[in-house]
């Protein structure tokens, strides 16, 4: 059975990638998911605000008595020029590509254009095989427009592509009023895969303390629709990558994604629940139900059910949710 595929221009075994989670924080854990069967596995993010935390310390560094002497003023350089390593990221990813042979993908995680993407060359240079640009933003300024907006990701977009020459992938939540229409300029803007969808994790109301508290919950494989609704749609559309995260719990799930269009799918939640050991459950479950069902290999079957190929293009539109409804009456 040939689960091989392609993601990024990279070559994994299977579809199934490990994705930013605290599970690939350590040198041990990248071995088992690679002993488990992973196809290629994302470390856990770097944030934009530990970058800028960094490089604001090492402004106050650089400035400090510097008014007591005229010379010392042109001594450093300009804060803007002095990029700070976080070297225990960096330092990981080396580890990383050190300790296993599958493909191993940093990931950036940011909302701002910045020094801060420059960061991008230093992950190239740790040897990482591609870069997952994961631009977590929500829009809460009233006076901000739609299209700034839009513009905002395709100036990071661009910046970070600027200063590598390997893969990047960009994350993005499904929010934009025009969806197809952006996906075509973050092509355009030099993408060279999308991963749909992310999941903006939701704040809750602690009532005893009258606080605002983080609230992390795990996915549940009905959070697959979205992600599986527009690879559907997008497969065929776009010459870039397609990864498929949220839901994705089971070989069904899996399988259902590379149908629709997905290169690859991405697993967190399932991990976290189950343990790493799972990867190798979920793609014996891939083999065995694609025997059963006379598939020889994944090629085979993606896109055989996305919207330019299925029979009912309008199921993935309109018609499907007046259908639905009826399903209760």
């Amino acid at each position: 059975m040939d689960l091989k595929t392609t993601y990024l221009g990279l070559k994994l075994r299977n579809p199934l990638i490990a994705s930013a989670s605290p599970l690939s924080g350590t040198v041990n854990n990248l071995r088992r998911m690679e002993d488990a069967g992973i196809g290629a596995i994302v470390i856990y993010s770097l944030f934009e605000e530990q970058i800028t935390k960094e490089l604001q310390e090492m402004n106050q560094h650089l400035v400090r008595g510097t008014e007591s002497y005229a010379e010392s003023l042109t001594y450093f350089p300009e804060p803007a020029d002095v990029l700070v390593e976080p070297e225990e990221y960096v330092d990981h990813i080396r580890q990383a590509k050190s300790t296993v042979d599958v493909p191993v993908i940093a990931s950036l995680n940011g909302h701002s254009e910045g020094g801060w993407v420059r960061y991008a060359k230093l992950l190239e240079d740790a040897g990482a095989d591609a870069l997952e640009l994961n631009i977590y933003f929500l829009a809460t300024d009233f006076a901000t427009t739609s299209e700034q907006i839009e513009q905002r990701y395709l100036n990071i977009l661009r910046s970070v592509k600027s200063m590598v020459k390997i893969p990047v992938a960009v994350k993005i939540g499904p929010y934009f009023s025009a969806l197809a229409h952006m996906t075509k300029r973050l092509e355009e803007a030099g993408a060279d895969g999308l991963v749909l969808f992310n999941r903006f994790y939701q704040p809750d109301i602690d009532i005893e303390n009258l606080s605002v508290i983080p609230n992390v919950l795990l996915s549940t494989p009905q959070a697959l629709r979205l992600p599986l609704r527009w690879i559907a749609i997008l497969h065929g559309h776009l010459k870039m990558s397609l990864a498929a995260t949220s839901g994705v719990h089971s070989a069904q799930d899996a399988l259902k994604m590379i149908m629709v269009g997905a290169d690859a799918t991405m697993l967190c939640s399932v991990l976290l629940k189950h343990g790493i050991d799972h990867v190798d459950v979920i793609l014996e479950d891939m083999r065995q139900w694609m025997q059963e069902h006379g598939y020889e290999s994944i090629q085979q079957m993606k896109g055989s059910l996305s919207q330019k190929s299925c029979p009912n293009p309008e199921a993935f539109e309109r018609a499907n949710y007046m259908r639905a409804l009826k399903t209760f009456i």
